[in-house]
């Protein structure tokens, strides 16, 4: 086999590789577990994931993806090598070309990052995307056309709101808050309310099991257990659907006001298709309950989660791959 042009979704949560001509064949936690003396690599992906808070001290779960950018470089360098490798990698007897999707609003020194990491990591070429561009064509989304799209993506550490035309952004605005601050929001409330310190994973579950936020619109219950702050043993408390909607509310609103602040930027025509065809949500935040039919009731649009959201980037790239001379080299 020559060499596969391969698209990644970077992801701060999760890697996903998408091969030309076989499609999505890697979807994996962004973990490096390392020893921290030796610095040594004992595991990359689902397998470092499971470690995450359950590891003796000598060993780190990290994640090198920190709100959509490299936060540690050389551990970026390492995971991406893994991955690339063991989707064949190795098995390519010229090095492939690279499309790497990154938020919207990162800086000229962060795009440098990515590629170089990339690069690195045995790229011939390196082209970098918009995720939210790649998240509206893998939405199948037709963005080539002279009419308004918008696309909100909320992946694990960014949430970006787009509105394409003209196969281009028009109007966007990245945020840096997405599923890892729901997670720590779902953390502090229950810190603060029950006095009970729970981790990143118990925090996720809630999120995926019994959150809302949307009115009163699910009722549903869940035991977990954390560490009691003031006995420091072991403690099981229940909680409700609708106390997690008010942990959430605050960063929920956020996201709600970056969307409407980038259509009150967009050009009334644009407005006018948006309205018609409607705002689609992307990434795995969009799949928290509730959210498609507060964000409708907010923006007064109707809001549609697209199908498979967690890996409407990842098929997006795969679409871009199809047309990587036309894909910028941007610096």
């Amino acid at each position: 086999m020559f060499a596969n042009d391969i698209g990644i979704d970077l992801g701060t949560a999760n890697v996903l590789i998408h091969v030309k001509g076989k499609g999505v064949v890697l979807d994996e936690p962004s973990v490096v577990a390392i020893e921290s003396e030796t610095k040594k690599v004992l595991a990359v992906g689902e397998e470092a994931r499971r470690m995450v808070g359950r590891t003796p001290g000598n060993i780190v779960a990290i994640r090198p993806l920190k709100d959509g950018v490299i936060a540690d470089f050389e551990i970026t360098e390492i995971m991406l090598k893994h991955f690339i490798q063991k989707v064949g990698g190795k098995k390519w007897y010229s090095r492939p070309r690279i499309l790497i999707c990154a938020p919207t609003n990162i800086t000229s020194v962060e795009q440098k990052a990515i590629r170089e990491a990339a690069e690195r990591s045995g790229a011939k070429e390196v082209f970098l995307e918009e995720e939210p561009k790649a998240a509206a064509i893998g939405a199948g989304m037709d963005i080539f056309q002279p009419s308004g799209n918008m696309v909100v993506d909320i992946g694990g550490g960014t949430t970006d709101v787009a509105v394409l035309s003209m196969g281009d952004i028009v109007t966007a605005s990245s945020l840096k808050i997405a599923g890892d601050r729901f997670d720590t929001s779902i953390m502090k409330y229950i810190k603060d309310k029950y006095k009970l310190l729970i981790g990143e994973r118990t925090s996720e579950d809630i999120k995926i099991r019994i959150a809302t936020v949307y009115s009163d619109d699910r009722k549903e219950e869940m035991d977990i257990r954390g560490r009691d702050m003031v006995s420091g043993l072991p403690q099981t408390v229940t909680i409700y659907s609708n106390e997690i909607r008010d942990a959430l509310w605050d960063p929920i609103s956020s996201i709600i006001s970056s969307a409407k602040s980038v259509l009150e930027r967009t050009p009334p025509e644009l407005s006018a298709d948006i309205i018609d065809r409607g705002v689609i949500l992307t990434g795995g935040g969009a799949m928290l309950h509730g959210l498609d039919q507060l964000m409708a009731e907010e923006l007064k649009v109707p809001v549609l989660i697209a199908e498979d959201p967690m890996h409407c980037v990842v098929k997006g790239t795969g679409l871009m791959l199809d047309n990587l001379d036309k894909v910028s080299k941007k610096k």
